[in-house]
């Protein structure tokens, strides 16, 4: 009989010992124990599957600081001991969601070709059907890119003009930019809630970032009109690409590269080692913009949501 708990401070031997064999991203203890430090891990968002007293099952739920409640899920496991593995990580992901009041998401994160990979592709494969199986059933396969120090930066070409502006004239960019946006997420979030939520919503999501808001600029031709916005941002661990979009009648132009361009300078200049960045695997233009601006793919994320 296994049954599911969050974790308890008693539990903190169990999580930090935990090892994954599997060729996927998972949480080892020293990054447990710092972002645990951090307010970011929680034994209440740390959930095992027990069987005769022992965990045989961990999926690690992630948060910001301070937050009421998780976001993501970082790391799901079954021991290989277990039968049904599938059924099992399922049913640990259903106890841990049936607590949690807001959309939350999974990332599954492997190696470029991993279908094509005998043992990558197994490890995605019970691992999704358990999330899939759990209620985490929007699927999106996302690139992962980082731009490395020594890397060249693109120069600053003069077709744009970048400005800071106020809040409102961003929400009014943002508002724009999501009009037919290749974008999964932000198109489904039009979907359900509409264009000028959807707008609100995303830029809510860069205001709250640990990136700093007077890093944010507006995009301008040399005629004045607005062609975009370019926001680099930040996670808790590293700078990143953050957000950035052409408005709907300048698409076409090039001028992605020349957003990129300017948030690829800003971090540079700010001597960041690494820069990161995310699009759907669907979003062929973004992603040759990346591969043109000196980034490179280092991982795939299979990301499985609820909302």
């Amino acid at each position: 009989m296994i049954s599911f708990r969050p974790a308890t401070e008693a539990d903190l031997a169990h999580l930090t010992s935990w090892t994954v064999e599997e060729p996927v991203g998972w949480i080892p203890a020293g990054r447990y124990l710092d972002d645990l430090a951090e307010g970011m891990y929680r034994p209440e968002w740390s959930w095992l599957a027990v069987r005769d007293g022992r965990p045989v099952g961990r999926a690690l739920w992630w948060g910001p600081r301070h937050s009421d409640h998780p976001v993501a899920l970082d790391c799901l496991d079954v021991h290989p001991s277990v039968p049904d593995r599938t059924a099992v990580a399922a049913a640990l992901v259903q106890a841990a969601l049936a607590g949690f009041t807001k959309p939350v998401q999974y990332a599954i994160k492997v190696a470029g070709g991993w279908r094509e990979r005998p043992d990558l592709a197994a490890a995605v494969e019970w691992r999704r059907a358990a999330a899939h199986a759990a209620g985490l059933a929007h699927e999106v396969e996302r690139l992962q890119f980082e731009w490395r120090q020594g890397a060249p930066v693109p120069e600053a070409s003069g077709a744009l003009r970048f400005a800071q502006a106020d809040d409102a004239q961003f929400l009014a960019v943002f508002e724009r930019i999501a009009a037919g946006s290749l974008d999964a997420r932000t198109r489904a979030s039009v979907a359900a809630i509409g264009l000028e939520a959807a707008a609100r919503e995303e830029m809510d999501f860069y205001l709250s970032a640990p990136g700093k808001r007077e890093w944010w600029r507006l995009a301008y031709t040399p005629e004045g009109e607005v062609a975009g916005m370019a926001i680099p941002s930040a996670t808790p661990y590293h700078v990143n690409v953050g957000y950035l979009g052409v408005v709907p009648e300048m698409r076409g132009r090039g001028f992605v590269d020349e957003l990129l361009g300017e948030i690829t300078r800003f971090h540079a200049a700010g001597g960041a080692e690494r820069i990161t960045a995310t699009t759907d695997l669907a979003n062929a233009p973004m992603a040759a913009a990346f591969h043109r601006a000196g980034y490179l793919v280092s991982e795939i994320r299979l990301t499985l949501s609820n909302g």
